[in-house]
């Protein structure tokens, strides 16, 4: 039991990155129908923008994960963007095609990464304020890099929240999410909400990679190692499901945590997935689903 719950805080860490890798890739998913298999590219890139701010820019590590999470939203949000306008968008409705043009432009922005900063990984040293933790009990121990990225992923869910229900152009994605054509004939700009849409996703994926600073070292194949779980937790969660999108995230976290308490890795990661499948079996449309209203 004492094992047990000494997993607890590692499955919210570990749910928390999931968390945060997912929300974008939810609303790209959910409202486009586009595969972004590079959206593990943008999380690495993200990952990068705190390392070249702390060790080519040279800011001081007490505050430069601050300066990080904007930069990195900023930097990856615009290059989604580029890449939504200038390519992306000319596959929409080929769910295939966007799957193969995505995993190309992911291992083109892995070779880039290589020739930048070299194969090996690099570290990005935590503030001293993130150092160390509390001790619950002889079991349990809170790491201060883990409780600021489960603050980190509530706070995203927080905005993305506002940002849905409380702005104008929230309700204009939402609207897109629930009935595309509907959302066109009532006048809204489906193209705008699109290229937004991809901005706020790519911007979200950069947030994850510097929470993934905080946890282990950056290399170029850094996102590739959580894409497919940000992907099983989008499908859990049901498309477009901000709610789903929560409680998949925890949920695969905290199952990754309990059951590699008892088994190794690859066990754990076989059990895991069978789980999956024998959800989805059951629910192959996801835990929450979109209600839409049809034209005729």
């Amino acid at each position: 039991m004492d094992a047990l719950l000494g997993q607890l805080p590692v499955g919210l860490a570990i749910g928390a990155v999931l968390l945060l890798a997912a929300l974008g890739l939810n609303f790209t998913f959910g409202q486009m129908g586009v595969i972004n298999m590079a959206h593990g590219e943008l999380i690495m890139i993200g990952a990068y923008t705190a390392y070249v701010l702390h060790a080519w820019i040279g800011l001081n590590p007490a505050y430069s994960l601050l300066i990080a999470l904007p930069t990195a939203f900023a930097v990856t949000g615009t290059l989604g963007w580029l890449l939504e306008l200038g390519l992306i968008r000319h596959f929409y409705g080929r769910p295939l095609d966007t799957l193969l043009l995505t995993f190309g432009i992911g291992m083109i922005l892995q070779q880039a990464a290589r020739d930048t900063f070299g194969a090996p990984n690099v570290d990005v040293p935590a503030p001293a304020w993130l150092t160390g933790g509390i001790t619950l009990t002889a079991g349990i121990r809170l790491h201060y890099s883990r409780l600021f990225i489960l603050a980190l992923a509530i706070l995203s869910v927080i905005a993305i929240a506002y940002y849905l229900n409380r702005s104008r152009a929230g309700r204009q994605m939402r609207a897109v999410i629930h009935n595309r054509d509907l959302a066109a004939i009532t006048g809204i700009n489906t193209r705008k909400v699109d290229a937004t849409t991809f901005f706020i996703g790519s911007g979200l994926a950069g947030i994850a990679g510097v929470a993934l600073t905080l946890i282990g070292p950056t290399g170029p194949t850094l996102g590739t190692n959580y894409i497919v779980d940000a992907f099983l937790v989008v499908v859990i969660g049901g498309l477009g499901q901000l709610r789903g999108t929560i409680l998949a995230a925890f949920a695969l976290g905290l199952l990754n945590a309990t059951v590699e308490a008892w088994a190794d890795a690859s066990l754990a990661k076989l059990i895991v997935f069978a789980a999956i499948v024998a959800l989805l079996q059951a629910r192959p449309q996801g835990l929450f689903t979109v209600k839409t209203r049809a034209l005729t």
